[in-house]
This record gives C-alpha cells, sequence and structure tokens, in this order.
C-alpha cells in the first residue's frame, strides 16, 4: 500500500511526525507533501494564478508553498499518483462538525476525495492549556488506521476522525457517530476600533450524539462525510 500524508500545521509540525510513525506499519511506501508553513484554517483555497514552488526535502518528502489543498493535488499528480490512501494531520485543534468548511486539514482528503482517492483527516481536539500528548496520539492513530483501512467506505466519501483531549493515558472508545450541523459561536468584542473574536470553542452546542458531544466526551469521534 502507498499512502500520501499531508497538513496544514506544516511539513515540521509533530502531528505529521506522528502520522508518519502510525502508518508505517501498514504502508509499503509513504510520500509526504506539506506545506511550508502554518496554514491552518484556510479551508479548500488553492493556487492556480501563480507557479507553486516546493522544496524536496527527502526522497520522499515535498514542502509546498502553498496550502493543503495544493498539496493534495501536487501529491496526487506529481509525487504520488498511484498512491491508494490519503491521510491528513494530526490536527493540533478539532476538526468538529461545521469545522469542516473551514479547515485545512480537511479540506486535503475532500480534495483527494474528489480526485478518486480514499481518505482520512485525523485530528485532535485541544482543551487549552494542556499540552498534546503525542505518543499517546501515535497509539490511537494506529488503532484507528487497522480499523478503517479495511472498514468499507463508500464511492465519494472520507473519513473525518477527532481524537478527544484526556489528561491521562488510556484507550477512549471508538465512536461512528454523526456530523454536527450546529453553528460555531458567533462573539466579537470592539476594542480600539477593531473587533475580536472572543467565541469559545469548547463552549459550542453539543447536540447529543453528534462528533462533537462524543469527542467532548472524552471518546474517539468518528464521522463519514459525502463530499
Amino acid at each position: 500500500m502507498r499512502v500520501l500524508l499531508t497538513n496544514d500545521d506544516g511539513i515540521d509540525a509533530p502531528g505529521i511526525a506522528t502520522l508518519q510513525k502510525a502508518i508505517a506499519p501498514h504502508a509499503k511506501e509513504v510520500v509526504t507533501v506539506a506545506p511550508q508553513t502554518q496554514m491552518s484554517e484556510c479551508g479548500h483555497r488553492f493556487t492556480v494564478y501563480a507557479p507553486i514552488p516546493v522544496e524536496q526535502r527527502t526522497d520522499n518528502a515535498y514542502a509546498v508553498a502553498g496550502t493543503p489543498a495544493d498539496c493534495t493535488r501536487l501529491g496526487l499528480t506529481q509525487f504520488a499518483a498511484d498512491a491508494d490512501w490519503v491521510l491528513s494531520g494530526v490536527n493540533a485543534g478539532g476538526n468538529l462538525g461545521v469545522d469542516i468548511y473551514t479547515s485545512g486539514t480537511v479540506a486535503a482528503v475532500r480534495e483527494a476525495t474528489i480526485l478518486g482517492k480514499r481518505a482520512i483527516a485525523f485530528s485532535h481536539f485541544i482543551q487549552r492549556p494542556l499540552e498534546i500528548d503525542w505518543d499517546l496520539v501515535t497509539h490511537w492513530t494506529g488503532k484507528l488506521l487497522a480499523k478503517l483501512l479495511t472498514q468499507e467506505l463508500p464511492e465519494k466519501h472520507f473519513w473525518n476522525v477527532n481524537f478527544p483531549h484526556l489528561t491521562a493515558a488510556s484507550d477512549p472508545e471508538i465512536i461512528f457517530c454523526e456530523r454536527s450541523t450546529d453553528p460555531m459561536q458567533v462573539r466579537y468584542e470592539a476594542r480600539d476600533q477593531q473587533f475580536h473574536y472572543v467565541g469559545s470553542y469548547p463552549d459550542r452546542p453539543r447536540a447529543a450524539g453528534t462528533d462533537v458531544d462524543v469527542c467532548f466526551s472524552g471518546n474517539i469521534a468518528v464521522t463519514q462525510i459525502a463530499i
């Protein structure tokens, strides 16, 4: 199995190194094509009116001066056209519910799905100010991969995975659930003729049984999303 890895936190982010460790036992070859810098919340934007510089880091790793969607497009046309799967993440921050519309992490796998590839997005909810235990996330990701790589996935659908933020090593339950469609908090404060967003991610609506509720309850939320 050949796998293309990408993300929106940048090629040097710990989350993509975590994903590489977790996929290694399952993959014959892994090719990484990821943004040079942080590209969070860029959505499904891609570059068509300007050249896209690419820096080759190793034989199978490329840093792209572009968006996650650019990385998927370049990866599947230039560097890993025969990839069986496209994996994105592990994002430092949740991509739950309506987050999928602004998330670069999710946009990368949505683009892969549009181009006919099977794909999974991985994200980790952060309950600040706690830090992410990346060793624990590697363990969880390995378990998810063992399950999802063999799970039936309809054409034109992808998986979206969100890990909870737990304070101690544990094995949370994997729950397949529906995606929340409730809005994020839309709150601003006016200061010095500027508006500052002050909405609280953890205080968003969490309808019972949706991915937001599952993840915030300390379990792993897995949703299947159609393009």
